[in-house]
């Protein structure tokens, strides 16, 4: 889920729902199920503080929706909005920027995946449960406690972009973390300083958490 902006159409929250496809008017998401659901599929690309997570791939969501939410837009509208960006993304940017998957990739349903891959059982119920939670917690200031816990760090952070099969993540933007199985010190390396495609968390981890990652991630990979 790598969305340039949710301003998909026109440049402004409103007008996004009437310039492009929606996909149906949502009513019936369920912000349990759609928070963790976007922890697994989102949020190593997105941040979001309700949701713990620091992605910055895609955009900061909170910043995304803080000043329409203070002039008045609607927690409904936000949702929609969300909806449709997730079912109906764009792929590819004008500015080079990375775009965000189709949603086959995002929340690939269960009947196309093999193993224990991540999957969901109803992709548009999965999409209505994700655009309801983002819809209602973005901008709102409200964050949630700081993870302590490597899988819980990795999850939050990193487990959209990389496969480990113990988090039971399936992310194809970053290498398989089971096929390379690395180091601690390498993760290290890695999270704190970012390089290739993968951005650098040493602004939004602190060293402490840093570590816990790199504990979990080096003595699970490849097991």
């Amino acid at each position: 889920m790598r969305p340039v902006v949710y301003v998909a159409c026109a440049g402004a929250l409103v007008v996004a729902l009437a310039g492009c496809g929606t996909g149906g008017y949502v009513s019936s998401g369920s912000q349990g199920s759609g928070k963790k659901l976007f922890v697994q599929a989102c949020g190593g690309c997105h941040t979001l503080a309700d949701a713990g997570t620091n992605g910055n791939v895609g955009p900061n969501l909170d910043d995304a929706f803080a000043q329409a939410r203070e002039v008045g837009m609607t927690s409904d509208t936000f949702t929609q909005v969300v909806a449709t960006q997730i079912r109906f993304p764009i792929s590819q940017t004008s500015t080079g920027a990375p775009g965000m998957p189709k949603v086959d990739s995002t929340l690939p349903s269960c009947g196309d995946v093999e193993g224990s891959g991540f999957c969901v059982d109803d992709q548009d119920q999965a999409v209505d449960d994700i655009a309801t939670y983002v819809g209602s917690v973005a901008g709102t200031g409200v964050t949630a406690e700081k993870p302590t816990d490597g899988k819980s760090i990795f999850t939050a952070n990193c487990g959209s972009c990389h496969t480990l099969a113990d988090a039971g993540t399936s992310g194809n933007v970053g290498p398989n973390l089971d096929g390379i199985k690395p180091t601690h010190e390498k993760v290290v390396t890695q999270v704190t300083n970012g390089g290739g495609a993968m951005p650098a968390f040493k602004d939004t981890l602190d060293p402490q958490q840093i570590a816990a990652v790199a504990d979990y991630v080096s003595s699970v990979a490849g097991k």
